[in-house]
């Protein structure tokens, strides 16, 4: 998984990585699997398929963390078996954001003006040609606040903490891999070869 978690077809992609689980699960000679993450997040709809298929998946699957395991690439590694970071990683950044730009006062400066015309009031929340109104604002708010309480909970389901343990992690910040390790969200400094290594342990074989 490098780069953003989204539906592009890649092994970023729910579509992408469920490919390549089902070719693993479905082939005899492949006895486990490591999962190499370098990605700061993406999508959190992609992010909850892909963490689902780790989860759901027969084999043992290790995860190696390169430079940045965070958001939404973190949900998904939180389902594996066991999670290899190194100690300058960065790991977490358990959290959600929504993103809404008012350009309304650009737009005044420029004499540019827009008429929406909606079936609703707040049809146009967020389309930028105004602020939000209270409610508005109250209502992504609890959408944001839903959504991470899913991505709590699916990290605590993976790694077998408390949600509450990982609501006090979940500041939206990532952790060093040194850090992780001694909170949880991972399980030992290590390397790629390393993981490789636990891969064949957990697996059985040399």
């Amino acid at each position: 998984i490098d780069g953003t978690i989204q539906y592009d077809g890649t092994t970023s992609s729910p579509e992408g990585l469920k490919a390549q689980l089902d070719a693993a699960e479905q082939n005899p000679h492949i006895k486990a699997v490591v999962l190499r993450v370098n990605s700061g997040g993406g999508v959190a709809t992609a992010g909850e398929e892909m963490a689902r298929y780790v989860r759901d998946f027969s084999k043992p699957v290790v995860v190696s963390c390169a430079s940045l395991d965070a958001s939404a690439a973190y949900m998904i590694s939180s389902q594996a078996d066991y999670i290899y970071t190194a100690e300058t990683s960065a790991v977490g950044s358990i959290g959600v954001i929504m993103s809404v730009t008012d350009l309304s006062g650009l737009y005044e400066k420029l004499g540019i003006s827009v008429d929406n015309i909606t079936s609703a009031d707040a049809k146009d929340a967020g389309g930028g040609n105004r602020p939000l109104t209270e409610e508005e604002r109250a209502w992504y708010q609890a959408q944001v606040d839903q959504i991470n309480d899913v991505f709590i909970k699916t990290v605590a389901d993976g790694r077998a903490m408390t949600e509450d343990e990982v609501r006090a992690l979940a500041n939206g910040l990532t952790y060093t891999g040194i850090d992780a390790v001694e909170n949880g969200l991972a399980d030992e400094i290590g390397t790629l070869e390393q993981a490789v290594a636990k891969a064949c342990e957990l697996a059985g074989i040399p």
